[in-house]
């Protein structure tokens, strides 16, 4: 996985860190699987372990008015089976309320306590900033994750004294290296990572979620558009597919604290 030169020059470099854990957060089953599943594929057939965490339950979601009895089953086993196309078994929920979600102690306390277990080289979260561009990339509860999950990785998760009873119960402390963000601005992007080996897993888990797509041919166009034109900006040659991210650098070496 290459990151390559835009606005910012990402501080990660695939040649010199490690990546041996993941944990991804997203607010709906099928929001990783849009952002982020071509990486993820890569990641896991590499021998990275990737978990998941769905804060939502994805209970607002849907077309059709009968699926509303049985949304919530329907949609975690579509995102169970999606999962599985890109190496994934490991699946959490936060089990809050689909369109009410907000930044809480009680969400970020849950997102430290999984940090804590997992304790992963890399935390992938939807993005905190919204994007004017496409705004639909921006759903609130989209923001609240990201906001949730940079609050929660600095200082809580690394703080022992944030949330005591986690270290009481043996979830200490963790410094966290890295934080890559999806689902964000254009401008924010800083690091690009070739998946044009993974397009078809990404699609056939984006195609498991069949409750969600009432027109499945533009959706699919539309996210073969995109990754094309990641690519594009990336640099690399026609023909090849991208996903995007803004990467940031949490602890590594100079990391002073409060600085």
């Amino acid at each position: 996985m290459t990151a390559f030169p835009q606005q910012a020059q990402s501080p990660f470099n695939p040649d010199e860190h490690r990546v041996g854990r993941v944990l991804c957060f997203a607010a709906h089953p099928d929001d990783i699987d849009f952002g982020a599943a071509g990486t993820i594929a890569a990641w896991t057939a590499a021998g990275v372990k990737v978990s998941y965490c769905i804060m939502t339950d994805g209970d607002a979601g849907g077309f059709d008015p009968a699926h509303r009895a049985d949304i919530i089953a329907l949609r975690d086993a579509e995102q169970r089976r999606a999962a599985e196309l890109v190496g994934v078994t490991d699946i959490h929920y936060l089990h809050q309320r689909d369109g009410y979600l907000e930044p809480s102690h009680e969400v970020m306390k849950g997102v430290v306590r999984l940090i804590r277990e997992i304790r992963p080289d890399v935390v992938l979260s939807m993005h905190p900033e919204r994007n004017w561009k496409r705004i639909q990339k921006s759903h609130p509860d989209h923001l609240a994750v990201g906001e949730a999950v940079t609050r929660a990785v600095y200082p809580a998760v690394e703080n022992p004294f944030a949330y005591p009873e986690l270290a009481e119960a043996g979830l200490e402390a963790y410094k966290l290296p890295w934080l890559w963000l999806y689902a964000g601005p254009e401008e924010r992007e800083n690091h690009f990572v070739d998946v044009t080996e993974h397009v078809e897993s990404k699609l056939g888990a984006i195609h498991v979620h069949v409750s969600q797509h009432p027109d499945v041919d533009a959706m699919e166009a539309t996210v073969r558009r995109g990754m094309r034109d990641n690519a594009g900006r990336a640099g690399l040659a026609d023909g090849r597919s991208a996903e995007a991210f803004h990467v940031v650098a949490v602890n590594g070496p100079g990391t002073i604290a409060g600085f």
